[in-house]
């Protein structure tokens, strides 16, 4: 059995302090307080006939509602689906359809989506009711679909399991180097597999904190009020901190390491960064198929001494595995310092895709390794460096955005005759979506925008419009996505 809920029982057991503050309601919440609201949750969800393996949606806010509903979903063996609240109903009803989920908790009735639907109340409550025993669940039980797409097609779940969250989480709290007296500030979408550094710090009995929404101010007055120790940014927050001295001023006194990832941190931003502060950012490679660096690489402060290059995201962590490969041969393996396609093997490797049968053969291979869809390379230490990807995913300030996807949708609008989606550089951001159209009729940018808003997650949306009278391809056919960028840049 291995229920990734029991670390909060073990904790409970030895510590009384708080683990989790959330300043939105100012409430923290010990490992004690914590099992209780889980426990109720767990109840009410069995008696609403959530039974082991079923799938739920959870589609709130960031904050303990949230926090304690996935929780509550793995200590009864149920399946978590987050789902991000700027999600629309469209994108909502696929996730429901494609998975057959049972159910979706949320704080707001949504009479558009055809499943059965849990308002869920704030819990605070709830801390001191009884523990209920968490259900027997084994190391590959699913415990979590987390969607994410590829360049083609609808999103997939990626099948994460008991097991491969428990050797996620050590990993993390390997990394991390936290223990009880540790502060933790993340800002990460709780519907993303970075929640997963937080649940990290619950394992250490750490202080997590958590704001729902936040202004840079505020990120800086937080770590600072709080003597965080632990903090998480992304390339624009440090982005911002490099480029804003006279705020910053002695606010990160306390913080002793920085997590990054989510995308590429340009080397001058990380090289300024740590120059001026002595922060070691911690900086990480990862997916939602493998809990971030649950299998994946980091560095970290002790690689420091030979990471003056700042450019590499570093080694394996523990038991994980990383090797290139030809990106039209996966079995050919490449020489150091050859750029291939990113291979990852270890124990938080997601199961495959929920019911993509030949998305799994063509990405999960047989004997264990996971190809990322990355371009990179390793160095004579076995230093890993991203220098491209195969696939034409954009991340802009950690979101992940699928150009098909985006325009699929947009296709539909009566004025587009055709529409690429792809990349450029940004220096806050890193990177952001825009579209190159040919109209059927009349430009109609402002249309066009009106109804992606409409349609799509705001973070989605093209931030710029070109017109065009022609969009470049191979043979007729396959989209070049980088001649684009070269045009427009």
């Amino acid at each position: 059995m291995i229920n990734v809920t029991t670390f909060l029982d073990a904790n409970a057991c030895r510590l009384d302090k708080p683990v989790y503050y959330n300043i939105d309601r100012q409430v923290k919440y010990n490992s004690r307080q914590i099992l209780g609201i889980i426990s109720h949750l767990g109840r009410t969800f069995l008696q609403m006939n959530v039974e082991k393996s079923d799938r739920v949606l959870i589609y709130l806010d960031n904050g303990p509602e949230y926090l304690f509903s996935l929780l509550a979903l793995w200590r009864i063996g149920a399946v978590a689906i987050p789902t991000n609240r700027i999600y629309t109903t469209s994108e909502l009803q696929y996730f429901i359809d494609d998975s057959q989920a049972k159910l979706i908790i949320t704080d707001k009735e949504i009479p558009e989506l055809a499943i059965n639907q849990y308002v869920i109340p704030v819990l605070d409550e709830y801390a001191d009711s009884d523990i209920l025993e968490p259900a027997n669940t084994a190391w590959d039980d699913l415990c979590q679909l987390q969607y994410t797409s590829g360049t083609t097609g609808k999103p997939k779940g990626a099948m994460l399991t008991h097991g491969n969250y428990f050797s996620a989480i050590q990993n993390e709290c390997d990394v991390l180097n936290m223990d009880h007296n540790s502060v933790m500030f993340c800002i990460y979408p709780m519907a993303h597999v970075g929640i997963s550094w937080a649940i990290s710090a619950l394992r250490r009995a750490a202080l997590l904190i958590t704001k729902n929404r936040y202004t840079f101010d505020e990120y800086l007055d937080i770590i600072y009020d709080n003597q965080v120790t632990h903090a998480t940014g992304m390339p624009p927050v440090i982005h911002s901190i490099v480029t804003n001295p006279d705020k910053v001023a002695n606010k990160l006194y306390s913080v002793e390491s920085m997590i990054s990832g989510g995308g590429p941190l340009h080397r001058e931003i990380w090289k300024k960064f740590y120059k001026k502060y002595g922060i070691p950012i911690l900086n990480a490679y990862g997916s939602s198929e493998t809990i971030v660096i649950g299998t994946g690489t980091v560095i970290r402060p002790e690689d420091y001494a030979f990471a003056d290059r700042f450019e590499s995201v570093g080694h394996p962590v523990c038991f994980s595995e990383v090797k290139i490969v030809d990106t039209e041969n996966s079995k050919i393996e490449l020489d150091t310092n050859n750029q291939g396609e990113i291979a990852l093997r270890g124990p938080s490797i997601a199961l495959g895709y929920w019911n993509k049968p030949e998305a799994n053969q063509q990405t999960f291979l047989s004997d264990g390794w996971f190809l990322t869809g990355d371009v990179g390379y390793l160095d004579e230490d076995n230093r890993l460096f991203i220098t491209d990807r195969k696939k034409d995913m954009i991340i802009m300030s950690g979101w992940k955005i699928y150009p098909t996807e985006v325009e699929e949708v947009l296709l539909a609008y009566e004025g587009v005759d055709e529409i690429a989606v792809f990349s450029l550089p940004h220096e806050h951001r890193g990177e952001i979506p825009v579209a190159a159209v040919i109209w059927n009729g009349e430009e109609d940018e402002d249309g066009l925008i009106k109804y992606a808003s409409q349609h799509l997650a705001r973070y989605k949306i093209p931030r710029k419009i070109f017109t065009t009278d022609q969009l470049p391809r191979v043979n007729g056919w396959k989209l070049l996505r980088r001649q684009l960028r070269e045009k427009y840049i």
